[in-house]
């Protein structure tokens, strides 16, 4: 299904992987997609490679753990297109693999600030908007993870993270009835982004053992992003696991 030329998605995290797959994926479907992340030049790079026939790019350089920042951009994306339909939460962060008693409290704080902080904040103002415009709703996709079902080792802060998430789009799927907002999550693995190049040389497993793992093309990660975004708001994909075929998730721990 193509959207038409008058919705507007945010994403964030925007400026590489699959933030930027995913709103190239937008624009080209006609969405206006604001770009949000902390690097402009990045952000600046995911809009100039745009699809002709697409919508417009807004880059909104952002850092989703700041609350005025936040609230600056979203007022941004509505001045600019006067609505908002999707949210796309995807920016995250995570720490070096360590043991969890090697952990410190600064990197769990990071963590913590952007992966669930960020998500929160960034779905608040989303709700504000679409529970005032006309007509009211819209949808709000927040990246999971596979870790937010099964943890990898040493990924205690990550992980947490992501079990919350969870928690959140059960959260705003319950509290969005009401005004028309419906809320997705989409949990993946081994989406092949430079975050993810080390598993191509091998990555340690549960038992101990340094294992390479398959990852797939991004672009598949942007094709489902696009078909949850484009059903009608009486429909919903609740939660979705999209992961390359032979990674080891189904059987891991």
């Amino acid at each position: 299904m193509m959207a038409d030329t008058s919705r507007v998605a945010l994403v964030t995290g925007a400026g590489s992987g699959i933030g930027r797959a995913v709103a190239q994926k937008l624009q080209a479907a006609g969405y206006d997609v604001a770009l949000l992340g902390r690097r402009s030049g990045e952000l600046e790079k995911t809009a100039q490679e745009t699809k002709s026939g697409g919508g417009r790019f807004l880059v909104a350089p952002a850092d989703i753990s700041d609350e005025a920042a936040v609230r600056t951009a979203f007022a941004k994306t509505r001045e600019k297109f006067g609505r908002l339909d999707v949210l796309f939460n995807n920016a995250g962060t995570f720490t070096q693999g360590v043991p969890l008693d090697e952990l410190s409290l600064d990197e769990w704080q990071r963590v913590v600030d952007v992966n669930l902080t960020g998500a929160f904040l960034c779905a608040r103002e989303a709700i504000r908007i679409m529970k005032a415009q006309t007509p009211k709703g819209g949808r709000i996709i927040n990246n999971g993870s596979i870790s937010a079902q099964v943890p990898r080792p040493r990924s205690a802060a990550y992980t947490a993270t992501k079990h919350a998430i969870t928690g959140l789009t059960k959260s705003i799927s319950l509290d969005g009835r009401a005004d028309n907002i419906a809320c997705s999550q989409i949990d993946i693995g081994n989406a092949a982004t430079d975050l993810t190049a080390n598993m191509a040389s091998g990555i340690l497993q549960a038992n101990g053992s340094v294992m390479v793992e398959p990852r797939m093309d991004v672009a598949h990660v942007a094709d489902a992003v696009l078909l949850i975004a484009s059903l009608p708001l009486d429909a919903n994909v609740q939660f979705m696991t999209l992961m390359a075929t032979t990674m080891p998730f189904i059987g891991r721990g």
